[in-house]
């Protein structure tokens, strides 16, 4: 018993000294940070302020996108994917600009950078942090190997409306689920160490509301009673703060009433005071400027002052801060003492990211793109996303020496497979079911029958049939496009689109077995075709292993 008190009173011991030397370490960064805010003009803390893109077409940096680093008018970009492009911004703004402060370089890596994993919503299905935590360690490893160290992730909106497009990014509907899981993309993303250079900071998103849009439409307004907001749709941004992200997106929606980007009970009270952040703000795409559509802000100068007052630190790609700021400072309507501490909070994760230490792309870190060791571990995250609807007479799984009819839009669609969100997968590395079966040997004949999942053909109808008949069971691969799905993507129906229905209601008359594998960005309806079919496979979008895992 007094080994056990000993024992105790040393790990209280060795916390206390920790917490100590953290506060130490931070008292030590504030400082810095305090001295680099005295040296610089009002023109360096607007440009802290703005986080700019180039388009993956540039060809040539431009001169005045260059001249801007140089004098420090820019705090961050995003989707600068060419590694030169990142190495030269970087030196201009460490090696040129009046302080020498350096940029971050962001990106939407969402489940997966090269090596692409299943969408958010099937690893939520896979109910696996270790998985979730897995794949964000993946992806940075692979995203931060081209400068990227700050994603947009984790997608933490609560979402029970399947038309929603962006559901295939949420952790689904239940806000304990979804907390586990913001704690295990947050640990992934950034280890246990921001500063190390294959770690991305996370940015939880969006604040908040987003997918409770009315109608499942995506931007429109959300109305949640305060309850309902703290008990459901907070509690994965509390668990995500807690395990240390450092940033936050406000969401594109009104929030009874009030757009997230310029709601300051949400943005200071609840987001800084309550729950303790003290890391940055940036606001969705234009979702600053948006404040006018929705008819809260009058003008972008309105909108600025609005997004300032509230606590929104960084501006992604729209302007009004860059145009608007001095002004609002003249008529008094901002106080330069709320642009120090917007300029504080994200210096305060650059520093954390160790980026005035070590800056540049680490230039050895090729990222392992493709590993083995990666594959293996997407291919292990789809089989565990993977859900079971259906198992008649449990003919799955099907004997090796089973007579295959493959079947469907989505049995040979490498692009279509990775699902949404995937800027930098690339179907050329993408097992599809179809080269599953071949490297397999099985024994199989295949009819694509329809060209996507949309195509209301059925002119292949007849051959699909006579495939059907000859074979001893069949495999529709259906479901939708990757398009079909993600932002500005809702669905009023989400049955299976195109003839789907009606090629698995052809199918069925032929009398054979029939396993449904369905690949979708959302829950589907099928309740046309349940009686129709004798197993059921749901396997979202599962990335680029997707062909070797259903075949197993």
């Amino acid at each position: 018993m007094k080994t056990v008190k000993l024992y105790s009173f040393f790990i209280l011991t060795l916390i206390g000294c920790l917490n100590v030397v953290n506060a130490q370490l931070d008292a030590k960064t504030e400082a810095k940070i305090t001295e680099i805010i005295s040296k610089m003009t009002l023109e360096q803390k607007i440009g802290q302020l703005a986080l700019r893109g180039t388009s993956s077409r540039t060809k040539v940096l431009p001169e005045q996108l260059k001249q801007d680093v140089r004098e420090g008018k820019i705090g961050a970009f995003l989707n600068v994917m060419k590694t030169d492009y990142v190495d030269e911004l970087q030196t201009i703004a460490v090696k040129e600009s009046p302080l020498g402060i350096p940029l971050i370089f962001s990106r939407d890596v969402i489940h997966g950078f090269k090596t692409i994993f299943p969408i958010p919503l099937g690893l939520a299905a896979s109910w696996d942090a270790e998985t979730a935590k897995t794949s964000a360690r993946v992806s940075a490893i692979e995203g931060s190997s081209y400068g990227v160290r700050w994603t947009f992730a984790p997608m933490l909106d609560i979402a029970r409306d399947s038309r929603w497009g962006r559901i295939a990014e949420s952790p689904g509907e239940d806000p304990y689920l979804a907390s586990v899981l913001a704690k295990a993309y947050v640990e992934g993303f950034q280890t246990d160490n921001l500063a190390d250079q294959t770690a991305m900071a996370s940015c939880a998103k969006h604040f908040i509301g987003y997918g409770a849009a009315i109608g499942g439409r995506d931007y429109n307004t959300a109305i949640i009673h305060e309850p309902l907001l703290r008990n459901v749709y907070l509690k994965p941004f509390e668990a995500a703060i807690e395990a240390g992200a450092p940033t936050v997106m406000t969401s594109f929606n009104e929030v009874n009433g009030v757009p997230a980007s310029g709601n300051k009970w949400l943005l200071s009270q609840v987001l800084r005071d309550e729950m303790n952040f003290n890391g940055f703000v940036v606001s969705d795409w234009d979702s600053v400027i948006e404040m006018i559509a929705h008819g809260y802000a009058a003008d972008e100068k309105h909108a600025a002052d609005l997004a300032l007052n509230a606590g929104l630190d960084m501006e992604m790609t729209s302007k009004t801060y860059d145009n608007h700021v001095k002004a609002l400072l003249k008529e008094g309507k901002v106080k330069v003492e709320q642009i120090d501490f917007l300029v504080r909070n994200i210096l305060r994760v650059k520093f954390q990211l160790n980026l005035f230490e070590k800056p540049y792309r680490l230039k050895s870190h090729t990222g392992n793109l493709y590993a083995p060791e990666h594959l293996e571990k997407a291919k292990a995250a789809a089989i565990k996303s993977s859900v079971l609807l259906k198992n008649k007479k449990n003919i799955l799984p099907l004997a090796t020496t089973t007579k295959v009819a493959v079947i469907g839009p989505l049995a040979d669609a490498p692009r279509e497979q990775l699902g949404t969100w995937t800027f930098d997968g690339e179907k050329e590395h993408s097992v599809t079911p179809l080269k599953a079966f071949t490297d397999a040997k099985a024994s199989f004949s295949f009819v694509k029958t329809l060209t996507h999942s949309r195509d209301n053909s059925q002119k292949e109808f007849e051959a699909a049939v006579t495939a059907a008949e000859e074979a001893d069971v069949v495999v529709v691969f259906a479901g939708e496009e990757a398009i079909l799905s993600g932002e500005a993507h809702s669905r009023a129906n989400i049955d299976l689109p195109g003839a789907q229905e009606a090629l698995i209601k052809a199918l069925a008359k032929t009398g054979k077995p029939i396993v449904l594998v369905i690949m979708a960005g959302r829950p589907i309806t099928i309740t046309n075709i349940i009686d129709d079919v004798d197993a059921v496979l749901m396997a979202w979008h599962p990335g680029t292993m997707a062909g070797p895992v259903l075949y197993d």
